[in-house]
């Protein structure tokens, strides 16, 4: 019942090539379940990243070492 979704669309999909839509059916379904993998990694991903850039440019902000020019928005040189 989990990947009926899935199934159904890609038989759906299968289907509108004239086939009897059992492989879009399978496909379909190995689709949702990757899907259902990928997307809260790729969610976690994003939110880690924007969680470490917001410290990081709030860091920046309040000690005032922002490597990147506000004017021209390039990395400035570090010190050698």
């Amino acid at each position: 019942m989990a990947n009926l979704l899935g199934a159904l669309i890609g038989a759906a999909i299968d289907r509108g090539d004239g086939d009897s839509g059992i492989k879009g059916a399978i496909v379909g379904t190995v689709a949702e379940s990757a899907i259902r993998v990928l997307v809260p990694i790729a969610v976690t991903w994003a939110l880690g990243w924007a969680v470490q850039y917001g410290v990081r440019k709030a860091w920046h902000a309040a000690t005032g070492a922002d490597p990147v020019n506000v004017r021209t928005g390039t990395l400035r040189a570090k010190p050698a």
